[in-house]
């Protein structure tokens, strides 16, 4: 082939397929996305000159046309199920390398346990990816259960398939534009001037984040070296939940009394989304032997979300940031008033 290189990404116009979209745009790449709605494009995607295409899922007469008889990089941030595994193949052999967007919520303990099961994980240490997953399924992937299961299924049919594709295993995501955006729990309380911040677990909880930026990176460094392969995708030197709370804060220009409770969250006082039961690192070694160099570390690259978070409020009022479906997500995590009462006794008590 000659002239630039094309990658075309499938679902493009969300937090990691944008990310990687405006990453290999200015690598060079001639980049195209596909989505169902025009009016979800981030707005600087056309102006590095991305080109967006209305496509439904894997509509084949759409893809095929994109992609034609050679691409060098398909990017498919759709894939949910082993039927869109499938059809991803149909295009993924015309390409030079695919890359396929899964999750670090496959991997299970020594005891069957994974993230979205009762009982939280508890790893031995950093999670490679010859670490056990949860066994494959065909069963409502929109659940809590068939998620990862139906993440694994189509796993299997892309790397079974024999085609240089990698399949990225991506842990809490964060950027411009995530969803949900899980640093609201600390943004919220800076901008509505909380004093006091409270955190269970010492705020020692640790549950890997990947920056978007990261995860292109990433995507570029694979694409150079096609291959049959799973990789973890996650910040250099994760951060705990409290490095989280100080990096925001302190980006942000604000100051608080840090009160760090003795176990986890029960009642939820002193919740944050990163409050594992024991620490969720992903081991990075397979990457970092591919010549991945990432973006950044969490603090270098959290920032464009927290300024997009603070445009967000004031365009809309804080309550107008988050979207009606993540209002369950974020309800525990902002009881004031439990955590006046406990910060209440607690000085009654030292007072008397």
């Amino acid at each position: 082939m000659s002239g630039e290189p094309r990658a075309v990404i499938l679902g493009g116009t969300g937090l990691l397929g944008s990310a990687t979209a405006r990453h290999l745009a200015r690598a060079g790449w001639q980049v195209t996305v596909t989505g169902r709605d025009p009016g979800h494009v981030p707005g600087d995607l056309p102006a590095a000159g991305v080109r967006f295409v209305r496509a439904e899922g894997y509509d084949p007469h759409t893809l095929a046309g994109l992609v034609g008889d050679e691409i060098e990089l398909v990017v498919d941030c759709l894939c949910r199920t082993a039927a869109d595994a499938r059809a991803l193949l149909q295009i993924a052999a015309r390409a030079s390398s695919t890359v396929m967007v899964s999750t670090k919520a496959v991997y299970v303990d020594a005891a069957g346990h994974h993230n979205n099961s009762d009982t939280p994980p508890r790893f031995d240490g950093p999670v490679s990816e010859t670490q056990p997953t949860v066994a494959p399924s065909t069963e409502n992937p929109l659940s809590r259960e068939g998620y990862a299961a139906n993440k694994v299924a189509a796993e299997q049919v892309l790397l079974e398939s024999g085609d240089p594709v990698t399949v990225l295993r991506v842990s809490k995501a964060h950027g411009r534009g995530a969803r949900p955006p899980r640093e609201w729990v600390f943004v919220r309380r800076v901008l509505e001037h909380r004093p006091v911040l409270v955190l269970a677990n010492h705020g020692a909880g640790i549950d890997h984040p990947t920056a978007a930026a990261n995860m292109a990176a990433l995507v570029e460094t694979v694409a150079a070296k096609p291959g049959t392969r799973i990789l973890n995708c996650g910040d250099p030197n994760p951060p705990n939940g409290l490095q989280i709370a100080r990096t925001i804060a302190n980006h942000l220009g604000h100051s608080w009394q840090e009160v760090l409770l003795d176990g986890d969250p029960n009642p939820p006082l002193g919740a944050y989304p990163w409050n594992a039961a024991s620490p969720i690192v992903l081991d990075m070694s397979a990457a970092d032997d591919l010549g991945y160099r990432p973006a950044g570390t969490y603090e270098e690259t959290v920032t464009a979300e927290l300024d997009w978070l603070v445009e967000s409020a004031q365009r809309r009022g804080v309550d107008g940031v988050i979207g009606a479906d993540e209002t369950s997500f974020f309800s525990h995590f902002f009881d004031y008033e439990l955590e006046d009462q406990h910060l209440n006794v607690t000085r009654s008590a030292h007072d008397s």
